[in-house]
């Protein structure tokens, strides 16, 4: 016979056990041509390497909900896949932009293999300015000419994503850089501002969503910047010991469902936290109203080898409400790297009980800090269970949000979208698609059940949609 303590200890363990988890399941798949020009018909001419200028590309870089069906979608640097010029990494004069496009999903007849189906069309295309005068290249030196657009006029400079349009006077979070590239992006509750991330700076502005205008300047601790610039990436990274990796800046974007909070997070960790070879990167509190900021590590998880460490790289954070939040963790391999999808996973985080490290640098130090996390999808997992190959998936799946919710027999289900950025390349060849492929801007759909997201909290867009 059992005595009480062992029985008391029993009746712990099952007050502490995990409720069971309803499957989070793929709905919909939806695609926009990679192929097709956007709705700046003013960009089209043809950029530095050749590729149009208004390519619908890179959709999922960052995408938002915008309210009923409507989401931002925001393209990164622009096309930069196309070898060139080495001097500026490829990155050519691409004006920075967002698309406004509508994802309608409905339900399937009968014979369709997911139960509903999701048609995305595009309904407008927002240019990104200042009304203040931005730096921007020469191109002496670097064989290209100036970088600044011929679209500019007075009070309205575009902000591109060629790299040498920096002032080398300033730190790299200097905010009248005309470099940007941009990462992620959320929508006010208002309806009416833009929030951007950026990898270059890192920066995050506030535009207005009508004229594209910049608005404000959520500025980051100087510990972010590096003081050391170069147009190539590789010399920027080695010209600095701390400060945020090239290429790997402020990758997500998140606000929480009030309003008031936006979270950050490094693609990587910082130079002086380890950089590409780190354990930890690093989440940012900011304030809207204040700006003030905090910051949370979280560590990520080492897909290589004890002999041979590969750690992976963010993408994005969305959150479930104004603690918890879903973080897309993924490698880079599928359909546009010529490899095969191996690790693209969304985990649950929660800042509960999280300890604040904006004092605290270096990897070892921040050993034992980072925030809690627990596995919420497999997306490699899923999407091969639903017939995918994983050379067939998407190489960079970057984009998350949240969308209206869906009745799935009976019950109501979360609707979670993932978006990819297909890198402004319509088509693919290569050795595990000998014939060329299509490689569109893809939007996969997952139905959430509340018991997986019981703290969920939705985001209630007021204003135009």
């Amino acid at each position: 016979m059992l005595n009480k303590s062992i029985i008391l200890s029993l009746l712990a363990l099952f007050v502490m056990a995990p409720a069971a988890h309803a499957e989070v399941k793929l709905i919909a798949i939806g695609s926009l041509d990679g192929k097709i020009g956007d709705r700046s018909t003013e960009t089209s001419a043809p950029l530095e390497n050749g590729v149009p200028g208004n390519l619908l590309g890179g959709l999922g870089s960052g995408l938002a909900y915008a309210g009923n069906n409507t989401f931002i979608g925001v393209p990164d640097r622009g096309p930069n896949a196309v070898s060139y010029n080495s001097a500026v990494s490829d990155t050519t004069s691409y004006i920075n932009r967002f698309q406004t496009i509508q994802l309608e999903l409905v339900p399937s007849n009968d014979s369709s293999a997911l139960p509903f189906t999701l048609t995305p069309s595009l309904i407008d295309t927002t240019l990104l300015s200042s009304n203040q005068p931005l730096y921007y290249g020469s191109g002496a030196g670097l064989g290209v000419p100036s970088g600044v657009p011929a679209l500019n006029a007075n009070s309205r400079n575009y902000f591109t994503g060629r790299s040498d349009n920096f002032d080398p006077n300033q730190i790299s979070t200097y905010s009248n850089n005309a470099r940007f590239d941009p990462e992620g992006v959320r929508v006010s509750n208002s309806g009416e501002q833009i929030f951007i991330s950026d990898e270059y700076g890192p920066y995050i502005y506030q535009f207005n969503r009508n004229t594209g205008r910049r608005m404000r300047v959520f500025n980051l601790p100087t510990k972010f910047a590096v003081s050391n610039l170069s147009p190539v990436s590789d010399t920027e990274i080695s010209g600095n010991t701390s400060g945020r990796v090239a290429n790997k800046g402020m990758e997500g974007l998140a606000i929480t469902p009030n309003g008031k909070t936006l979270f950050g997070i490094l693609q990587s960790p910082l130079l002086q936290d380890g950089g590409t070879g780190g354990a930890y990167t690093r989440i940012v509190k900011i304030d809207i109203e204040t700006g003030a900021t905090q910051e949370y590590a979280y560590q990520l998880d080492n897909i290589g080898t004890s002999a041979k460490p590969k750690y992976p790289t963010v993408s994005e954070i969305l959150a479930i409400s104004d603690r918890e939040f879903l973080v897309d963790e993924r490698d880079g391999k599928g359909l546009g790297d010529g490899s095969k999808a191996a690790f693209k996973k969304i985990y649950h985080i929660d800042l509960t009980n999280a300890q604040e490290v904006s004092n605290i640098t270096g990897e070892s130090n921040l050993v034992g800090k980072a925030v809690s996390k627990t596995l919420f999808l497999d997306v490699v997992l899923a999407l091969t269970q639903n017939g995918i190959k994983v050379e067939d998936i998407p190489a960079k799946l970057e984009g998350l949000a949240f969308g209206e919710d869906v009745v799935i027999n009976g019950v109501t289900k979360h609707t979670l979208f993932i978006a990819n950025d297909n890198d402004f390349v319509g088509t693919i060849q290569d050795n595990l698609h000998l014939t060329s492929v299509d490689n569109p801007n893809k939007f996969f759909v997952f139905a959430v059940d509340s018991i997986d997201l019981p703290g969920f909290v939705p985001q209630k867009i007021k204003g135009k949609n």
